[in-house]
Formats: C-alpha cells, sequence, structure tokens
C-alpha cells in the first residue's frame, strides 16, 4: 500500500498531472462516464471542435454554455491539499478548464488545454469577461463572435503550456497523477520527460493501466487528499 502522505513529505518537488476526476466532488461532471459531458452526445468531440466553432457558431455556443459552466463551483479538498503542496515545493499540471486549482490558490498551475473563464473576441481579440459571454457570443463592441480560451479538437496546444509542462515534470522526484484514465496525449507523454529516477503514484477510483513503472492507489482522490 502506498503511503501517499509520507511520500509527499519526504519529495523535493511534486508535480502533479490532473483531469476531470479532480473536480467531480465539486459538482462539475468529467467527459466520459456514464453521466459526463460527452454522455449521449453522437459526435462530443466534433461539438468541441474548431470546426463546429467556425461552421456552427450557435451549436459550439450553444453546447459550451449549457454543459460546461459552473461557475458556483468551489475547489474541493483535492484542489486545496494540491495547492498548499504544490506552493511550498512543486507545480500542478491540468486538463481541466475550470480554474479551480487556481481558485483553490495554487501559484504554480499550468492550464495544458485553457480556461473556460477566459473569454476573448475572436474579431478584436479583447477579453471579455465570461459572465457577458453567458449572455451573448456576440461581442457588444464589434459584433465579433465570443469564444472562451481552450484548446479545441483540431487545435494546436499553446507552446507556453507545452514549455511549462516539461519543465515541471522535469523537475520532479515524485509525480502523482490524479484523476484521469491518463490516456489523452499529449497530455499522457508528459511523463517521458519526467527523471529516470522520479516516482510516478496515480491515484485514482478505477484502476489504471499505463505503459511505464508506476504504483497504482487505487481509491476516491477525495477520500485520499482529505486525510493527507
Amino acid at each position: 500500500m502506498v503511503d501517499l502522505k509520507a511520500t509527499l513529505a519526504d519529495a523535493k518537488f511534486v508535480t502533479f498531472l490532473t483531469g476531470a476526476g479532480v473536480s467531480t466532488a465539486s459538482g462539475i461532471p468529467d467527459y466520459r462516464s456514464k453521466n459526463g459531458l460527452y454522455a449521449n452526445q453522437q459526435d462530443p468531440e466534433y461539438l468541441l471542435s474548431t470546426d463546429n466553432l467556425q461552421q456552427h457558431p450557435a451549436d459550439f455556443y450553444d453546447f459550451v454554455k449549457s454543459s460546461m459552466y459552473y461557475p458556483e463551483a468551489k475547489p474541493n479538498a483535492i484542489h486545496e491539499k494540491m495547492a498548499a503542496i504544490s506552493n511550498e515545493k512543486g507545480a500542478i499540471i491540468t486538463q481541466n478548464v475550470d480554474g479551480l486549482h487556481t481558485a483553490a490558490g495554487a501559484k504554480h498551475v499550468v492550464e495544458f488545454h485553457g480556461n473556460l473563464y477566459h473569454v476573448y473576441c475572436q474579431k478584436c481579440h479583447a477579453t471579455v469577461d465570461y459572465r457577458q459571454y453567458l449572455q451573448s457570443d456576440r461581442h457588444a463592441a464589434d459584433n465579433g463572435i465570443l469564444r472562451p480560451d481552450i484548446v479545441l479538437y483540431g487545435e494546436a496546444l499553446s507552446e507556453q503550456a507545452i514549455s511549462q509542462a516539461v519543465t515541471a515534470v522535469s523537475q520532479a522526484d515524485l509525480i502523482v497523477i490524479c484523476g484521469t484514465s491518463f490516456r489523452v496525449a499529449p497530455f499522457s507523454l508528459l511523463v517521458n520527460y519526467a527523471q529516470n529516477d522520479a516516482r510516478v503514484i496515480a491515484v485514482n477510483e478505477e484502476k489504471l493501466q499505463l505503459p511505464f513503472p508506476f504504483e497504482m492507489l487505487q481509491a476516491d482522490a477525495l477520500d485520499v487528499f482529505q486525510q493527507l
């Protein structure tokens, strides 16, 4: 059995790699479970694609507005404990676009896929408050189509995010994978940049099968982090 508390205490630099499972306890659904964001959608990846945004902006807006925004959601114990640890000696790299790691006070966060609450106009590139976006996807100043600053299917990742993530992984002597199946590339490839002797621990309710050496802590992540 992995003693995560002792392992975290002994580590010099901890990098957390997180996915949707860390935010489900805050009331935000994940993507691929039976009640997740993609449930009952015929082609969910198209809905969140740059093609859909460009060709059917109203459909894109309806899906994002109705299914992805949870502005009342608050950080849970996982976010809070990760923030405290990473602020002292580490970093968080997240697939999540909900901003909850930062809301928990984490200072060293790489939002690998962007942030829903950063919204800009595609016409003039001005930044717009997300609450305005939830009222209309048209920019009042120039009628440009607004969009959240998240990485859509068909778009490239931010080079800055990749660079920061690679740096955070390469510095770590302990990597903790949490709340993710860790199957979606390139996020799942970040471990390739780890030190040869870095310890990798996965905390997940479902057992993971990963193509590299790691230790599995199969448990509810919220329970695990509440006990740290």
